[in-house]
């Protein structure tokens, strides 16, 4: 009987859009062209089954290495349009703003010392909400504000575009 339904529940989804190229999605984007919202681990996974906003079956095998990026177009083909963009899916995030810059310097700091993903704007700094590090933040003198939406942080140190983390300096490491 789970047989039959597993069958039948297979018969019944779509085949999904194979997305295998990276592709500039042009600006503004094409009415009509289906948004990828992931958040930005999700963005960092490149291969597997998702869903586009609308309810587009998708199947991601893009080659390893960068990140998505929001903006990303997807593509079937070499030279195929792009067929699905990628957006930034809303999460839960403080905001850091201060009147005093040092401070704002000052909590970049601490978190980078913490591998914090941060995104930095001009006058704030963004990160994923965390009780610990809103916590630390406050016992520095901030305000954090959480709030829901996009997080698109700095690629940093440890990324493979923008520099990556290519060095042997005789020891190992475990990142």
């Amino acid at each position: 009987m789970l047989q039959q339904r597993a069958t039948e529940d297979r018969m019944d989804d779509p085949q999904p859009l194979v997305l295998c190229h990276r592709r500039p999605a042009p600006a503004p984007a094409p009415a009509g062209l289906p948004e990828l919202a992931l958040t930005a681990a999700e963005r960092r996974q490149l291969r597997g089954r998702r869903h586009s906003r609308c309810g587009l079956p998708l199947l991601l095998q893009l080659p390893r290495g960068e990140p998505l990026r929001p903006g990303d177009g997807l593509a079937a083909t070499a030279e195929g349009p792009p067929l699905v963009r990628v957006v930034a899916a809303a999460e839960d995030l403080l905001r850091l703003r201060s009147a005093d810059a040092l401070a704002l310097v000052q909590a970049a700091y601490h978190l980078g010392n913490r591998h914090v993903a941060l995104q930095i704007l001009p006058g704030e700094l963004r990160l994923l909400a965390d009780p610990v590090l809103e916590r630390l933040l406050r016992d520095r003198g901030l305000a954090p504000e959480v709030l829901r939406g996009p997080f698109d942080p700095e690629a940093g140190a440890y990324d493979d575009h923008g520099g990556g983390h290519h060095h042997d300096h005789g020891h190992p490491h475990d990142h």
